[in-house]
Order: C-alpha cells, then sequence, then structure tokens
C-alpha cells in the first residue's frame, strides 16, 4: 500500500519542501506515512505567515471565528476512523483509545467555537470614590498575537486541539510544531482547517528540528509560547521566552488514594485502567497507589487478578488491547531500567515486569523506596506503585512529597476528608470519588510545582491567550 507523503502546511498553502522524513510505527516498525521536515527557510515562512495573518485578521467579528471552528468540528467527525488509525498507527495507541481521543478532540472544537462567541469583558463602576465621579472603566478580551504551540506525541490530536482551537477562537495565529514522532495527525488537522476555509495563515504545521523550535521560541513575532512535554525541556524553554507568555503542562505521577471504610475491589478496574492505558502514556496516568494497610493483601490480590486476566497488552491495531507499546525503544530501555533499579533496592514485583520489543508487560510494585525514580519521576510507562498508610494525614503527605503536583485522586464516603484534600494536596486537581486520570476538556487543567506553569480547558487557555484592556470614559455632561 502506498503511503501518502504529507508537505508542511504554511500560509495556506502545502509545501514539498525540507527534509524528507519516515514515520514508523512504535509496536512493529512498519511504515505509517511520510512527511517533510521544515527547515530554516520554512519556519521564516511560516513566522512571517503567522504575524501577517495575525494582523489581517485580529479584528475579525467573533462569528467568523464560530463558524470556521464549526466547520472543523463537522469535518473532524466525518474522518474520525481515519485519525483513530492515524493516531494508533504513529502513537501505537490503542485503537479504542485512538478513538476516544477522536471524539475528545471534537468537543474540544466544538467547545472552543462555542467560547469564541462568549469572550467577553465587564463595566466597572468607579464612583465609589469621589475622583471616580462621571467615570466608568469597560474591559474587553483582545488577542494576545501569533501563538507558538510545541506540542506533545501521546495525545497527538487533541492536545494540539487544546491550542490551536483557543487560538483561533481568541484571534490568534498560531504556529505548530508537533512531536516528531506524531506529525501526521496535526498534518491531518491542517486539512481539516483548509477545507473549513480557516484564513491562510492563521494556522501552520511545520515539523522542525529540536533547534528551529527553540529558535522559534525567541522569535520577536511570537506573543505567547505554549509546550506541552517533559520538564527537562519546558523550564529552560520559558527561560529563552523571556518577556512572552508562557503556558507550560510539564507532567505528573499521579497519587490516588483510598480512604478508611471505602471499598477499593469493585474501582479495581477503573484503577488499572488509568494506570496501564495507553501504557501509561499520559501526564495523569496513576502511578501511586495508597491504601490503608489492612486493605493491602486484599487489594493486591484482586488487583493482580484483574491485571492479568483482563489488561490486555500488545498489538494497538488489536480491539482488546488496553496497553500498547512505548513510543520509542529508547523509553522502553527507560522505564526498564527504572523497573530494576526498584528491584535491586528491595521492591516486590507483584505482577509484569518484562518486555516484548516495545511492549512492556503491565507491571505492580510494592515496597518501593520513595526516593527512587520508579515513584518520585514520572514513569510514563505501565508501571504502578503501591503503598500502604496508617493514616488520613500520612497518606497526604505521601502524595504531595513529590516534585510533580498535577492531579490527585480520592475515593472516600467522608465529606471532611473530601475538603481536607482539597485543601492540603499540593496540586492542580484533586478527584473525588474519581481517578486522577479523570479530565473532560472543558475544565481548569494544569499543575503547580514542576508539573507547569498556567491552565489550559479552552476556556481557560482563551483567557491565556487574551490581553485584558481596560478604557476609561468619562461622562461629559457639561
Amino acid at each position: 500500500m502506498k503511503r501518502k507523503t504529507h508537505g508542511l502546511y504554511i500560509d495556506g498553502e502545502w509545501v514539498e519542501a525540507g527534509e524528507p522524513t519516515e514515520i514508523k510505527s512504535p509496536y512493529d516498525q512498519s511504515l505509517v506515512g511520510r512527511h517533510h521536515r521544515a527547515g530554516q527557510a520554512e519556519v521564516e515562512r511560516a513566522l512571517a505567515a503567522a504575524e501577517r495573518a495575525f494582523h489581517a485578521h485580529r479584528n475579525d467579528p467573533a462569528s467568523r471565528r464560530v463558524t470556521v471552528l464549526a466547520r472543523m468540528a463537522e469535518i473532524l467527525e466525518r474522518r474520525r476512523e481515519e485519525f483513530a488509525a492515524t493516531i494508533c498507527g504513529e502513537a501505537g495507541k490503542p485503537i479504542g483509545f485512538a478513538r476516544a481521543e477522536v471524539d475528545r478532540a471534537l468537543h474540544t472544537i466544538r467547545c472552543s467555537s462555542e467560547e469564541a462567541g462568549r469572550i467577553g469583558g465587564e463595566v466597572l463602576p468607579l464612583d465609589s470614590v469621589p475622583v471616580g465621579d462621571d467615570h466608568v472603566g469597560i474591559t474587553r478580551r483582545f488577542p494576545v498575537g501569533p501563538v507558538l504551540a510545541i506540542t506533545p506525541f501521546n495525545f497527538p490530536l487533541n492536545l494540539v486541539c487544546h491550542k490551536v482551537g483557543p487560538a483561533i477562537a481568541s484571534g490568534c495565529s498560531i504556529v505548530l510544531r508537533p512531536a516528531s514522532q506524531t506529525p501526521l495527525t496535526s498534518l491531518l488537522l491542517a486539512e481539516v482547517a483548509a477545507e473549513a476555509e480557516l484564513p491562510a495563515g492563521l494556522l501552520n504545521v511545520v515539523p522542525s528540528p529540536v533547534r528551529l523550535a527553540e529558535e522559534m521560541v525567541t522569535d520577536p513575532r511570537i506573543r505567547l509560547v505554549t509546550f506541552t512535554g517533559s520538564p527537562l525541556v519546558g523550564w529552560p524553554l520559558k527561560q529563552k521566552a523571556a518577556h512572552r507568555k508562557v503556558i507550560l503542562e510539564l507532567g505528573g505521577n499521579a497519587g490516588v488514594i483510598f480512604d478508611e471504610g471505602y471499598d477499593p475491589v469493585p474501582v479495581i478496574p477503573k484503577i488499572a485502567k488509568s494506570v496501564y492505558g495507553y501504557a501509561g502514556q499520559s501526564c495523569i496516568s496513576v502511578q501511586r497507589i495508597y491504601a490503608p494497610k489492612r486493605e493491602e493483601d486484599r487489594f493486591v490480590e484482586a488487583f493482580v487478578a484483574h491485571v492479568r486476566e483482563n489488561v490486555a497488552h500488545g498489538d494497538p491495531k488489536d480491539e482488546a488491547t488496553v496497553s500498547g507499546p512505548l513510543i520509542s525503544s529508547e523509553e522502553t530501555d527507560r522505564v526498564m531500567a527504572w523497573i530494576a533499579e526498584a528491584r535491586e533496592r528491595g521492591a516486590e514485583l507483584l505482577c509484569g515486569g518484562s518486555r516484548h520489543h516495545n511492549v512492556i508487560e503491565p507491571t505492580l510494585l510494592r515496597n518501593v523506596d520513595p526516593t527512587l525514580k520508579i515513584s518520585c519521576q514520572e514513569v510514563f510507562g505501565p508501571v504502578g506503585v503501591f503503598d500502604t498508610f496508617n493514616s488520613f494525614e500520612e497518606a497526604l503527605a505521601k502524595v504531595n512529597d513529590s516534585e510533580f503536583g498535577l492531579q490527585a485522586g480520592l475515593f472516600t464516603h467522608d465529606l471532611d476528608h473530601a475538603f481536607q484534600a482539597f485543601r492540603d494536596l499540593e496540586v492542580g486537581g484533586v478527584t473525588i470519588n474519581e481517578t486522577p486520570t479523570y479530565r473532560v476538556d472543558h475544565m481548569p487543567y494544569g499543575g503547580v510545582k514542576q508539573s507547569g506553569f498556567g491552565r489550559e480547558g479552552i476556556r481557560y487557555t482563551i483567557e491565556e491567550m487574551t490581553e485584558l484592556r481596560l478604557m476609561l470614559l468619562r461622562h461629559d455632561f457639561s
């Protein structure tokens, strides 16, 4: 079967320039597709197009943005299976999870369309002090300018839509640099934008070397940088961005607590899916599980039995697969090294621990030293760490004993404990009686500590991508 070669999408045109590159499946190394990789000239062309388009369209009426985003959603829905197959191929995401990602992206784009018509302001009475007599303040949000979006491999459609949708809704232009492992989905989205008649230059998709992406961060035409990826890359980018606005989503090692009196066994399928779904390659995959000491044996026995019987791993094209391959052999080697380090330091392997090419068996460890990488860093693999606690305060402290703070979960029947967790857990979101992997795409999403800076979730991203401006008006009745 002949595979399509995708050009770059710049200024509303497909550009066949730059280095030809093949994208292969992380599962079996089969060819998924080809694309062109931008060089210096193509990046410059994309930046110039974004600046030109922003100034040409920044004052377009909201109705145009509402309409084009609604059209994009319609086209995306029509091409749902094509997108799902592409995500499955280039990201190695199990096909069921890939379809779910397309459905989430549909919600993201539709919500962006709705929010495009709701960007407002307020009227501020200023006469609370004598000098404010006969004065009124009016606020309104204006687009910040051209946006640079650098996106990760793990959600190559929805996390891209979380940047593209709000940018279009805000009136910003955007230069998108997708992950090197998964550029094809972004290029398909550019086809959708073109068919929806998004004005030329408002979306530019330029897969490029890391060096050129870093240069774009410092380009004076870029007014906001939004990056999703690792802390090792994200924080230095923030420094390079200098005075520009920055949104960083940098991952986590999510913990979930089962409170005293809450039976964990009925929700083990939900927890297992949150640990092992898509091989744990989500920023909010459950990595650390905490249960009361008296529930340890019961939980472990039920959890391991469920994983062995129900968490299928292997070929991402298989409808039954839950945990597919890691994105690369290098990442597989890293996760296996972390598992080996934990076992050498006394951790007990309860299930899994083996690999077949880039597929790691769903793995559970206990008695893990909390200072080891497998516990305190982001594993981004199909590995869970089980631990116990003797008091609720101890459980909260264990979740907080992390450099990350994205989301955490608590299963409880105690409303006081729910609010205590909400108050004391050092994270961007606390999920009660739900796993921390839970996300609805219009809710605010982001973290603290090493997990990032700023918030996504369509309306919240729009706030980041706009500037609040005040107009002061004095009523002159003389």
